[in-house]
């Protein structure tokens, strides 16, 4: 693994995401938001209504960080062993052979995550934590990097499965694509007619040692405890919020901080600012707060609740480095 610098790490993310962008048209800022998760060595949800490039955003990332690449198109009848792999018979040394499954790759993109029942939803629950998968007693490691690019559509859109609270604290933030403004639509439609094929193919800016030694940069970024404490403070004013019902744990705080890194990296600068903080926080927290049942109805969500939060909660004033 090569030792890298924030500087280093910035041109190369900015080198990624230009790439990226030659598939994505016009979601800069959310494209942003998922190389940051990935930095920061988390796993990414993006949630919203089909057709809006979350498939094609995932396979961009694969493409251009260079990591062998896995699809699960995610079913009502999905298994667990689907995703996992499973013990087969082999006939020629009268043994059962472990097959591995689609999980053990660089990037797996867990397409529609909420189309299958929760049971199979769960069989990524050890994968993106424990970074290991375990099928009949036997625990096999997933190899560094792994990272989980699943999409979703809305949950009230037909059809799905709502992602229970434990499995959505797992994805380091969630994000959302939106529709795109009539230039960037036409964008899409312009580039289509101009390379002449469906298929859209991007260059590899990087691989997996190196994208392994842009995670290691960021773990060298600085953070006050002024800042730190903010992080603390955001998260500990989701809990008291009176619309919510269930707040965000000290799982989003820390989550915070780590998304709040890889985004100063990605903007050029080796230390954490509290605009950085501000930057991530919805994607960060959002899906980790439980609105009121009598809510439901009403324009709240948990992005709201965060975007509130973050006009309540004093961030540490700016210093000067020495």
């Amino acid at each position: 693994m090569n030792a890298l610098t924030p500087a280093e790490v910035t041109r190369t993310a900015g080198s990624v995401l230009d790439e990226v962008q030659r598939a994505v048209v016009g979601k800069r800022e959310q494209l942003v938001l998922v190389l940051a998760g990935i930095l920061a060595g988390g796993h990414v949800l993006i949630e919203d209504l089909p057709g809006l490039g979350k498939t094609l955003a995932a396979r961009s990332f694969a493409q251009t960080l260079g990591l062998r690449f896995t699809r699960a198109q995610f079913t009502p009848d999905l298994l667990p062993a689907d995703l996992t792999g499973s013990f087969l018979y082999d006939q020629k040394t009268n043994e059962f052979a472990f097959r591995p499954g689609p999980v053990f790759t660089g990037l797996l993109l867990a397409d529609e995550i909420n189309r299958t029942p929760p049971k199979t939803q769960a069989a990524l629950l050890e994968a993106m934590q424990e970074r290991q998968v375990t099928v009949e007693g036997q625990t096999f490691p997933l190899e560094a990097p792994f990272h989980v690019l699943a999409t979703a559509n809305p949950v009230e859109y037909e059809g799905t499965y709502p992602l229970p609270e434990a499995q959505l604290d797992r994805f380091l933030i969630r994000v959302a694509f939106g529709y795109p403004t009539a230039d960037q639509e036409w964008g899409v439609l312009s580039r289509r007619l101009d390379r002449r094929r469906e298929e859209q193919v991007l260059d590899a800016v990087t691989d997996a040692a190196g994208l392994l030694g842009m995670q290691a940069a960021v773990e060298t970024v600085t953070v006050e405890e002024s800042v730190g404490r903010y992080c603390v403070a955001l998260t500990s004013a989701t809990r008291a919020h009176h619309q919510v019902l269930m707040g965000s744990s000290p799982r989003g705080a820390l989550a915070l901080m780590l998304m709040a890194r890889a985004y100063a990296v990605i903007s050029g600068r080796d230390y954490v600012v509290p605009e950085d903080v501000k930057s991530v926080a919805p994607a960060v927290l959002g899906h980790r707060v439980t609105i009121k049942p009598e809510l439901w109805m009403a324009e709240v969500s948990g992005a709201s609740v965060v975007q509130h939060v973050l006009t309540q909660v004093e961030a540490p004033g700016a210093r000067e480095r020495g």
